[in-house]
């Protein structure tokens, strides 16, 4: 063999083992990837781990009366690991797998025995370590699942897996619900959850996960490594009752008038706390929802509402006095080529400027006001920005509408704009702005901004209070303010005032109504006829405790009148009436005269310091130390006795309410069914006897 024939027969070897060696790993790989694939998938997922967070539970918001508007609930994520200690074995697994599944679907429902008892004989075979079981389980739920067969077995022995979630909800479904709002990611925040959210959010734990085979992330230790932290609590200035009352007034006069949406807004005068606020938009035929909040964000021209800034600037400025006398002009004043005209045909002739007021004569504050500024609007507007009408007031919450005061170097000012002005048009506010004003009315001049947000509190401690900010300590001397007072009052009061139906023999209101025909963009006012009906102002007038603004958009004039004192008076006057009658401090009963040991009217059993603090602000005095129930000692007062009741036995809840009954039943471990309205007078379990948990109790009422 030569030289160049053993160099060929190298090159030969060498080549065919570089072949086989590639075979080789083409062979291995295809092990690698298609034979023990899943073996080694599994095992590199089982090496990825990452730390994910842990929402914290967000901080509970609470009305100025201590109701809970928002809160959150633990909900659960059940999952199971089919490789659990316990049932490692698989004669303990299918031992007790039926039994397990029986009562999956007993409790849930949404699967027979059989169907659940293949899906976890499924997950048994498949040897996986974190099979989803349900979604969204109660607490109440999860306490029942964890006595099941399998799950029973402890901890981490039957394999259970509850990974906790927080649901928020609010307990008073939509009372107050687009105030109270929400905060969801990628979406412009909303009310108080949004404005507070950095308070109310807490600080999210750490949890370590572990991808398992699938791609599934799962905890690797059933404890949180770092626990969240809950967050603050938020006492808001709303209170339910009123809330429900101002809602419920609202939506009735909206189905009635058959309106596009409306607002309303009250609110406590010395504090500028909002009591309650109502926004409702027409989705369908009678059918309303809370979709926007005009209350604070629908910047529109106010209209006749408006006459009372228009007023305060002529008065202060010693334009003219109440007393004046001005000619309506049979209801028709003309400017350049436009025609003002008021909504009573024929005009109210030679009338009084306070009496103008009264009855809303666009053409008498149009005359004086013109007359008065027309050679120098400037003094006019200026007047008005010293007001603050052409800023924001600065709420709590976000959303806040931009109002508008033109000036006369303002782009669109235009002979016209003037005397439009004067009476509520080429203007825009807010409802909550025009309120802001009117409260400062009230409030002797005082001017507030509103208030959502009394305190913030963590762990029951007060971390941060919030007053009135004050936008102007005077909006107007007091002689001008008692002449303001005199005009709105006799808006309600005065024969033939624009608010007369308003009139309360017991307590006086006073406000001013306003019915604006509403632009349609750049069309103006020829497109279409839509009203905005309004009325603002406060009560009791002699002493204002509250002031609100009630706005009803384009009531259907097919339905009835369009008018203010139709559409919004009957909203404002329900809510007044309601509120006034709930508020013990303003209703002046007098104190009771009694003779000898005479009865008191009926009281029903229940808490014994609730009963103190009503009778209190009665001017009813207690007596504490006596045995009786209900009886009156003229010499010592009203006795009481306390409700108490030994736990393991039936309590006594004859003559109690409905509430309290069903909260010391439902204490006790009794199912109570209701039967009737009033007070207990009967129950099926005779008091003092033995408590079997979870028996139904009949609590008949009359």
């Amino acid at each position: 063999m030569n030289i160049r024939t053993d160099i060929l027969l190298r090159v030969y070897i060498s080549f065919g083992l570089i072949v086989l060696l590639a075979v080789a790993v083409l062979a291995k790989l295809f092990v690698v990837q298609f034979v023990d694939g899943d073996k080694w998938r599994a095992m590199a997922d089982s090496l990825s781990t990452k730390f994910v967070n842990v929402e914290a539970a967000r901080g509970n918001i609470y009305s100025v009366d201590g109701s809970l508007l928002a809160t959150s609930v633990p909900e659960y994520e059940l999952r199971m690991d089919m490789l659990a200690g316990g049932i490692q074995e698989d004669e303990i697994f299918y031992q007790k797998v039926d039994s397990l599944a029986q009562k999956l679907s007993m409790f849930f429902g949404d699967r027979s025995t059989s169907q659940y008892s293949r899906f976890l004989r499924n997950a048994r075979a498949d040897s996986a370590r974190y099979v989803l079981i349900k979604r969204d389980v109660s607490y109440q739920d999860l306490k029942e699942i964890r006595k099941f067969p399998v799950f029973n077995m402890g901890r981490f022995r039957g394999g259970l897996i509850a990974v906790q979630q927080n649901k928020r909800i609010l307990p008073f479904k939509t009372l107050a619900a687009r105030t109270i709002g929400y905060k969801n990611e990628n979406v412009q925040p909303v009310g108080l959850e949004g404005a507070y959210g950095d308070y109310i959010d807490g600080e999210s734990g750490k949890r370590l996960m572990q991808r398992i085979a699938g791609g599934t992330w799962m905890p690797v230790n059933r404890d949180i490594e770092i626990a969240p932290r809950d967050g603050s609590d938020i006492i808001s200035t709303i209170d339910i009752n009123m809330q429900d009352v101002a809602q419920r007034a609202l939506e009735k006069q909206l189905i009635k008038s058959n309106a596009d949406h409306g607002t309303v807004i009250l609110m406590e005068v010395s504090t500028g706390e909002v009591r309650a606020i109502a926004n409702f938009t027409k989705i369908s035929e009678g059918v309303y929802r809370e979709q926007f909040n005009y209350a604070i964000a629908q910047s529109a021209e106010p209209g006749s509402t408006f006459k009372l800034a228009s007023y305060m600037v002529g008065l202060e400025d010693g334009k003219f006095d109440l007393n004046d006398l001005v000619d309506t002009e049979g209801g028709k004043y003309k400017i350049y080529r436009h025609t003002i005209r008021d909504s009573h045909e024929g005009g109210y002739g030679v009338i009084t400027m306070k009496r103008a007021f009264e009855v809303s004569s666009n053409v008498a504050v149009v005359k004086k006001i013109y007359n008065a500024y027309k050679d120098s609007p400037s003094d006019f507007t200026d007047r008005l920005r010293d007001l603050h009408l052409g800023e924001r007031v600065g709420l709590q919450i976000p959303g806040e509408g931009k109002p508008l005061i033109k000036t006369p170097e303002s782009k669109t000012w235009s002979g016209l704009t003037l005397p439009q002005m004067a009476y509520g048009y080429e203007l825009k506010m807010t409802p909550l702005q025009m309120l802001t004003f009117y409260n400062a009315v009230a409030n002797n001049g005082r001017m507030i901004a509103p208030l959502f947000v009394r305190e913030i509190r963590k762990f029951g401690n007060t971390v941060e209070t919030f007053e009135a900010r004050e936008i102007n300590s005077r909006i107007c001397s007091p002689e001008t303010l008692a002449k303001l007072h005199e005009m709105l009052e006799g808006v309600v009061n005065e024969k033939g005032g624009t608010g007369e139906k308003l009139k309360n023999p017991l307590y006086k209101i006073a406000g001013k109504t306003g019915t604006a025909q509403v632009a349609q963009g750049k069309e103006g006012y020829r497109l279409k006829r839509e009203y905005q009906a309004s009325f603002c102002g406060y009560f009791p007038a002699e002493k204002p405790k509250y002031s609100m603004i009630v706005v009803v958009h384009n009531p259907d004039r097919s339905k009835g009148s369009y008018y203010a004192a139709d559409v919004a008076g009957p909203v404002f006057k329900e809510i007044a009436d309601k509120v006034y009658a709930r508020d013990s401090k303003l209703v002046n009963r007098g104190k009771v005269q009694y003779v000898g040991n005479t009865r008191l009217p009926e009281v029903k059993a229940g808490n014994r310091k609730s009963a103190q603090r009503v009778y209190k602000a009665f001017g009813i005095k207690p007596l504490y130390a006596s045995a009786g129930a209900h009886s009156v000692d003229t010499n010592n007062g009203v006795p009481y006795q306390e409700i108490a009741y030994t736990e393991g036995f039936v309590p006594d809840v004859i003559g109690m309410g409905l509430k309290d009954a069903l909260y010391i039943m439902g204490n006790a471990g009794l199912r109570p069914l209701v039967k009737g309205s009033g007070k207990v007078v009967r129950q099926s379990a005779s008091p003092g006897t033995r408590i079997v948990k979870g028996t139904k109790v009949i609590i008949e009422l009359q």
